[in-house]
């Protein structure tokens, strides 16, 4: 899969960017200010039309097919988890949209499959930023369909940036196509 975006913008809350992620690859793209990740976020995901620009997906303009296939993750005020809610509502709700079994067994169950038990009543505002991330996209990675994910603002929650880019490389060996959308003090470490 091969998802491209070609000089996007949206209004005054995104100038004109291109950008490209495919599968197998990590990707960076560059977005500065609160609301421009976000923006750039939900148009690589099919979520948002820009105003001006193309998107396309395998070379087709296919805004459900998008939808379908790439997961938009822990974007701000999108699809970020409420920064109270307990991991274990966290776990149970995103399991409860890829289609499987959300019943407390059942996360407990993936819990432990994920060494994160532990964790199961921190709010998701508590867990150490790598540990969130890595659940984040495991989480998003059971959707059906999914063959991306567009991970939005992971320097907003401090850490060191190497570790959610090599997350990200991570998820890409697994043949995902990856974009991070990240601040310029973060993308000059990775």
């Amino acid at each position: 899969m091969r998802v491209e975006l070609t000089q996007v913008a949206k209004g005054r809350a995104l100038p004109p960017m291109s950008v490209a992620f495919a599968s197998g690859r990590a990707s960076l793209a560059v977005a500065e200010t609160e609301q421009r990740p976000t923006v750039l976020g939900l148009i690589a995901s099919g979520r948002m039309r820009p105003s001006a620009g193309t998107v396309t997906i395998d070379d087709v303009p296919d805004a459900s097919t998008l939808r379908r296939r790439v997961a938009l993750v822990d974007a701000p005020d999108v699809s970020d988890p409420a920064p109270n809610v307990i991991v274990a509502g966290v776990v149970g709700e995103e399991l409860m949209f890829a289609g499987h079994r959300s019943d407390p067994l059942a996360v407990r169950a993936w819990l432990d499959e994920h060494g994160v038990r532990a964790l199961a009543r921190v709010p998701i505002a508590a867990v150490d930023p790598t540990v969130r991330l890595r659940l984040l996209l495991e989480l998003a990675a059971l959707r059906p369909d999914v063959e991306g994910m567009v991970l939005v603002s992971p320097d907003r929650h401090g850490g060191d940036p190497r570790d959610w880019w090599h997350l990200a490389h991570e998820f890409a060996s697994r043949g995902l196509a990856v974009l991070v959308i990240a601040g310029d003090a973060a993308a000059s470490v990775v």
